[in-house]
């Protein structure tokens, strides 16, 4: 519920010390770690549990904050707010950090001082965003490091594996979000992983990874190819097995989103120009035709054998090119269209936003009949004796191709002949032309050699 903070005095973080008595102190959340459960040493055999996060009150000052306590008081607490919320404290306990073991595992702050909640004695509200300072909130944008302290992408790359192990400041811009995978271990822990693909200036694409809940769901607010962010304390690591360098979330990172500085600025402007002229677009069918000849693509692989390439080429700048020979098995045509069918923008080609009926990029309405065009956006799966990729997309007019007709011929059809032209695709071998530019986007392309089916799917993204 959120709390008016008209009646209340605040104490400024910089003011804190350990004699104060009952202050109440009031900030923006920049950073925030799961819940973990640990075994109570008072009491054998039950957990406690805890969580940290990290708030805000002036450009000079952010402090840490700990929560410890029983199971339920504890994620009641966690999930009661989300970072970029503001949230008073009324009555934490200040005490003085140990510099080495507070900032191993905790963002590193200018206050000598960290908070502790306790369960009887403390209590956090949300703030109305109403009633909040227009200032508080601004500071969501400051980068808690120097602005110029930051590697690019570039720069992570051209060190390679003497960064190893490093814990870094990176400036970058979102390509993509992964969608969360879930997982339980050998010994019956559940887990989270979520894969972001970062860019900027010097790099086109590069990994980072996130392992806990509370930065995933963060990572799912952000809009690719829109966002910049200052991921501060982030760890660089040498992939062995993609060979390459890749970014780790952890427990001391904290993201400012579309910071404000001079840097992010001019990184910003890069990716609406990259955006406006499409030069981090996949190129169409016809350009990849007209620059690849196919006769010299020669060596062959099954899925399981391409998803170990597509993963080896990671972040390397050279596409791999080859062949495989898989049907099929997945073409969902026979559902919602509106699952399928999207409008893109004439202008760029990318998906108009549905809800704001807006190009994201060109800023294009689609209530104007010459902004928009309709077109297929499906997802097929592709199969051979080893596996299946997944979620690969077909879309525009290499999918009017494939099915053998327009979006508006198909807005037409029955559902017995939509069912019936499912059928008709499904299980049809074909001999697959595939170019991966480095990681799991793998473009692809049917040759008409085997079968009549003709198709470009751009963007697939390769899953186990």
């Amino acid at each position: 519920m959120a709390y008016s903070i008209s009646t209340q005095n605040f104490v400024a973080l910089s003011d804190l010390h350990p004699n104060l008595a009952r202050p109440s102190i009031i900030g923006v959340v920049i950073g925030k770690t799961d819940v973990k459960g640990f075994p109570d040493r008072k009491n054998i055999g039950s957990e406690r549990y805890t969580f940290s996060f990290t708030i805000r009150d002036s450009p000079a000052y952010f402090i840490n904050v700990n929560s410890w306590g029983r199971e339920e008081y504890v994620r009641s607490l966690s999930e009661s707010f989300r970072v970029g919320d503001c949230v008073t404290i009324e009555n934490p306990l200040v005490q003085t950090k140990e510099l080495e073991k507070e900032e191993k595992f905790n963002p590193t702050t200018p206050s000598c001082y960290k908070l502790l909640l306790s369960e009887t004695h403390s209590v956090v509200k949300i703030c109305c965003h109403y009633e909040v300072d227009t200032k508080l909130l601004s500071l969501l944008h400051l980068p808690v490091k120097d602005p110029q302290d930051y590697y690019s992408l570039g720069d992570i790359v051209a060190n390679g594996q003497s960064l190893d192990g490093r814990i870094i400041n990176v400036l970058a811009a979102v390509k993509s979000v992964g969608e969360p995978k879930y997982f339980t271990t050998s010994d019956k822990r559940k887990g989270q992983r979520c894969e972001v693909k970062l860019y900027d200036e010097t790099e086109l694409s590069f990994a980072m990874i996130c392992w806990d809940n509370e930065s995933i769901q963060l990572a799912q607010s952000w809009m690719p190819r829109e966002t910049v962010i200052l991921a501060s304390e982030l760890r660089i690591n040498f992939d062995k097995f993609r060979n390459c360098m890749t970014a780790t979330v952890i427990s001391k990172t904290i993201f400012t989103i579309n910071p404000d500085t001079p840097e992010a600025n001019i990184l910003f402007n890069f990716i609406k120009e990259s955006a406006a002229t499409g030069a981090l677009d996949d190129i169409t069918e016809d350009q990849l035709k007209e620059s690849i000849n196919l006769q010299t693509i020669v060596d062959i692989y099954t899925v399981e054998q391409l998803k170990v390439k597509a993963l080896q080429n990671e972040g390397k700048p050279e596409p791999v090119y080859g062949i495989i020979y898989a049907y099929i098995s997945t073409l969902n045509i026979d559902t919602d269209t509106s699952k399928i069918i999207r409008n893109r923008c004439s202008g760029c080609h990318y998906v108009v936003n549905e809800m704001s009926n807006t190009c994201t990029f060109c800023n294009d309405n689609s209530s104007d009949a010459k902004s928009v065009f309709t077109s297929f956006d499906l997802l097929v799966d592709l199969t051979d004796h080893t596996g299946t990729l997944r979620s690969c997309n077909l879309s525009d007019v290499v999918a009017e191709e494939t099915l053998s007709c327009t979006v508006h011929e198909f807005l037409t059809l029955t559902e017995e002949q939509k069912t019936a032209l499912k059928w008709h695709l499904l299980l049809e071998r074909s001999k697959i032309y595939f170019k991966n530019g480095g990681g799991s986007d793998m473009e692809v392309f049917f040759s008409p050699e085997i079968s009549q089916l003709d198709m470009n799917l751009e963007g697939t993204t390769i899953r186990s």
